[in-house]
């Protein structure tokens, strides 16, 4: 059927890749429910927001986004809004308050009943199609008077199911796709949100994973990311069944014909050393290692409820690093934690520095309803945690351009991503995850994405390296 005869729906995907692998999901639904997916929401018959809650710029970036489309929806450019995710999940009847014309709030537990809910939408009898360049104005409706009926708001409990994510319309380049293992999390660190929104542990069965993983291989995929809230907490909440995460990286390598796994989202303090044996065993398992410390003075894992100590994560990096000379670690903090001292300030600083971490994001902590950081006396001023922001990105950065300045001269296998605006193609070697780490820059027109190359490093750029033209591989 030609697409100009099918509804059109457009879908924004904000935050971390679990949300995007629902994104994928939620778009693939749509389209085999008789939808045409459109990147454009001016002129689309429906606009679906999938949020993200975890800190407040992320709901004030999902605000933002939700502003936009309801001025085009104000200005007869775009019929039905509906937001979705993590947002939608915890905060639905805010939602509802805030943005008087959202037509529909969906919590996580309803991802797959979408398009029902797009359905019943255009089935409203104010849902007219749209079409580009209608301009007839709406004044803003008022709270309780929207046309069309009262919003339609699914979202019931917390989450239980573990979520079927084969069937994807992928929003990832082809060569790469995220490969989700755990959903939900029972860690409940004390900054937290995420099982009072996505609910508890649930591990997806290895027979599940190992399909999944062979459906997106088979749709191009050359790199497999595994996801999940807490990696390493695969199979807790199923002992009885012996899953592991190591035992599934062994069932990967054997069963999956891919050329790169890697692993994110890992927790210090249940990192088994069966896992690193995984990653000493080499390919298709790459160098690298997600680990979230969160903090490097011990009284401050212990009130973020982290449970490990400064030594301990001392000791884990040491013994990653013995057994994966060149594993390449990243790791994200929070500064201004309720209790935070400027010698605490200063010692993570001084570890950023001593370790030597290849990647290192850094938030301000943000106190979140519900959470019990959020009733923690020794508040940071905000000013004051942004300040130990500066320093620690200042230390990072200075690391990582050491590191990088140290790779000049040396040759290098990397994946090819993609090109930027200027028309240089971005890579990345094995120690460098999709989106969130820095990259390898290579002239116009050296390859085509999803190459494999050998390249040699000719310079640094900023946090990114620089490479000359290379040679096919075949990994």
């Amino acid at each position: 059927m030609p697409t100009d005869d099918l509804p059109s729906v457009t879908l924004i995907s904000l935050g971390c890749p679990k949300n995007l692998v629902d994104s994928e999901r939620m778009l693939a639904g749509l389209a085999l429910a008789g939808f045409a997916v459109t990147p454009d929401a001016d002129g689309a018959d429906l606009a679906v927001v999938n949020t993200c809650a975890f800190l407040d710029l992320a709901r004030a970036e999902s605000d933002e986004h939700i502003d936009r489309l309801e001025a085009l929806k104000r200005d007869g450019r775009l019929g039905r809004i509906v937001v979705a995710g993590c947002m939608a999940q915890r905060l639905a009847h805010e939602i509802v308050d805030r943005h008087p014309d959202v037509d529909a709030v969906v919590g996580l537990a309803d991802r797959d009943r979408l398009a029902d809910v797009c359905r019943d939408l255009l089935a409203r009898p104010s849902a007219k199609r749209r079409g580009k360049g209608k301009r007839s104005r709406r004044g803003r409706r008022r709270s309780g008077s929207k046309d069309g009926g009262e919003p339609i708001v699914r979202v019931g409990g917390l989450p239980t199911g573990m979520p079927d994510d084969r069937e994807r319309l992928r929003l990832t380049p082809r060569h790469y796709a995220y490969l989700r293992i755990t959903e939900g999390c029972d860690n409940r660190c004390a900054y937290c949100a995420i099982p009072d929104i996505r609910g508890p542990l649930r591990s997806k069965p290895p027979e599940a994973v190992l399909a999944e993983a062979e459906e997106l291989v088979a749709d191009g995929a050359r790199e497999l990311v595994l996801i999940g809230q807490d990696t390493t907490a695969y199979g807790r909440d199923v002992p009885e069944t012996g899953w592991s995460l190591a035992g599934l990286l062994a069932r990967l390598r054997e069963a999956v014909d891919v050329p790169w796994l890697r692993l994110m989202y890992t927790h210090p303090a249940s990192l088994a050393p069966e896992v690193t044996e995984q990653l000493a065993a080499g390919p298709p398992l790459v160098p690298y290692v997600d680990l979230p410390l969160q903090h490097a003075s011990t009284h401050l894992l212990e009130a973020m409820g982290r449970r490990v100590t400064q030594e301990d994560v001392e000791r884990l990096i040491a013994d990653l690093r013995r057994a994966v000379p060149q594993v390449a670690i990243r790791t994200s903090f929070i500064v201004g934690f309720p209790g935070e001292t400027e010698a605490d300030a200063a010692a993570l600083v001084a570890t950023v520095r001593k370790v030597a971490f290849d990647h290192v994001g850094v938030f301000v902590y943000s106190p979140e309803t519900g959470t019990p950081a959020a009733a923690l006396p020794g508040r940071v001023p905000r000013e004051t945690a942004r300040e130990r922001w500066d320093r620690v990105m200042q230390a990072a950065g200075e690391v990582a351009r050491e590191k990088a300045t140290r790779r000049v001269g040396r040759d290098l296998t990397v994946l090819v991503d993609g090109a930027r605006a200027d028309g240089r193609l971005v890579a990345r070697h094995a120690g460098q995850a999709p989106e969130v780490d820095s990259a390898v820059l290579l002239p116009a027109g050296a390859a085509e994405p999803g190459a494999f190359l050998t390249v040699r490093v000719t310079g640094v750029e900023g946090y990114d390296l620089a490479a000359g033209p290379g040679e096919d591989v075949h990994p």
